[in-house]
């Protein structure tokens, strides 16, 4: 029906009623972008063009945006979904010829475990991925009983990474366990949460990764079909994916009898369109499905009635690329990592008046102070620590006292912050 049509369009923030100007800015507004001083980006451009006339007769429109997932390059901007770094230094003129400078990941911390193939390192190509050890880990789970598979991340100790921290082994076995003949396993790479990045980073620098764990957790759980659902902002790291999946089918693995093991499996790539409530989990499957992206009410959870109302895993970025990492060391050094509560490393986003704004991976256990002052080089010259918020917009603030907090879920509960996507 046409209603339904009309209700959809208007849901979501990226579609358009009308035909759009030709070219459309959108500019962050959000936390990291104000701060670095986005409302004189906006003063600029308003000077150039009537701020947010979507006209088609509009050459150039420009329009405020929530977090556009570049917080570590702030003031950042979207022209027509190419990513702008800095935008603050850059003149009218180099934007609107697509001169203006283009972010690289700012990738360090602790350990390059998640992350060694990231920043400088970056791999999108499968042969490159393959030489690194890349997708080993999938052909040996293939060779192993699938109940092995989930057993191991049950033992790792492994909780979701974007902030509900429900135990990942349980999740797996609860859906393994369902009889239904159909199955789906999701990623879900919709981090709209203010000041997050990670996704955006991974998905940029190491495709293939997120591939070999969502393909590890289908064969884990007896799912033959995937979806990765992708942030509409994040244009650039789609058409990576795309790419990175491509790749995979022509390898053999994606598609019918991956790797020669007799087991099917393939990938879908759905994207988002500027929704924030879509990062929910049963709001995404209602994207997926075509509709608004509402929230369904719990139970029933989607371990029994997910994605098109079938037994369903959802992982997001962080989660799965921590998969082939637990094959490769086995739940016991996995656990040596980080905290006895809070095993294995973590990606922390790190933006604001910070030296060094960037992704760092950490163990559980290292202090707050440690990542601020040690890794991202403590604050910009002139400015003295006050704050942080922890957690993106639904957080709350640390401040000096909490410097020394250990950053793990225990330790910052007991502090009174949320540990959440690993935002700061």
């Amino acid at each position: 029906p046409l209603a339904d049509v009309y209700g959809v369009i208007d849901f979501y923030a990226q579609f358009y009623r009308e035909p759009a100007a030709k070219t459309v800015i959108h500019v962050c507004g959000d936390p990291a972008c104000a701060m670095a001083g986005s409302d004189n980006v906006m003063k600029m451009m308003s000077q150039k063009v009537e701020y947010n006339r979507r006209t088609e007769q509009e050459t150039i429109t420009v329009e405020r945006a929530p977090c556009l997932g570049l917080c570590e390059h702030a003031p950042a901007l979207l022209i027509q979904g190419a990513p702008v770094a800095r935008a603050d230094t850059q003149s009218w003129e180099d934007l609107v010829a697509g001169k203006a400078h283009r972010p690289h990941s700012i990738v360090g911390g602790d350990l390059h475990l998640l992350t060694a193939n990231c920043g400088k390192n970056r791999i999108t190509n499968i042969q490159a991925y393959m030489e690194s050890g890349g997708y080993a880990m999938l052909r040996k789970a293939l060779g192993r009983p699938p109940a092995e598979i989930v057993a191991d991340v049950k033992a790792s100790g492994l909780v979701g990474r974007g902030g509900a921290a429900f135990p990942t082994g349980a999740k797996w076995e609860a859906v393994a366990a369902a009889t239904a003949p159909l199955k789906y396993v999701v990623c879900n790479a919709d981090e709209a949460e203010p000041g997050t990045f990670k996704d955006r980073v991974v998905i940029e620098d190491d495709p293939h990764r997120v591939i070999e764990g969502l393909a590890i957790c289908a064969y884990a759980v007896g799912a033959h079909k995937g979806y990765i659902y992708i942030r509409g902002e994040y244009n650039m790291q789609y058409l990576i994916l795309m790419a990175a999946i491509k790749e995979a089918r022509q390898a053999g693995i994606l598609g019918t009898n991956i790797l020669w093991s007799g087991y099917d499996f393939d990938i879908e790539v759905r994207r988002g369109a500027g929704a924030y409530i879509c990062g929910e989990e049963t709001a995404l499957f209602e994207s997926i499905e075509g509709k608004r992206g509402f929230p369904r009410i719990k139970p029933p959870f989607p371990t029994t009635f997910g994605l098109f109302g079938k037994p369903t895993v959802i992982n997001n970025v962080e989660t799965l690329i921590n998969i082939p990492l637990i094959l490769l060391l086995g739940p016991a050094a996995y656990r040596q990592l980080g905290t006895e509560k809070s095993p294995g490393p973590k990606l922390f986003c790190v933006s604001g008046d910070v030296a060094r704004p960037g992704l760092y991976e950490v163990p559980f256990g290292v202090t707050f102070r440690h990542l601020l002052d040690d890794l991202a080089g403590g604050m910009r010259p002139g400015r003295e620590f006050q704050a942080a918020l922890f957690g993106g917009a639904a957080g709350a603030f640390a401040v000096a006292k909490d410097l020394d907090v250990r950053l793990s879920f225990e330790d910052l509960r007991a502090a009174g912050l949320p540990l959440g996507s690993g935002v700061i």
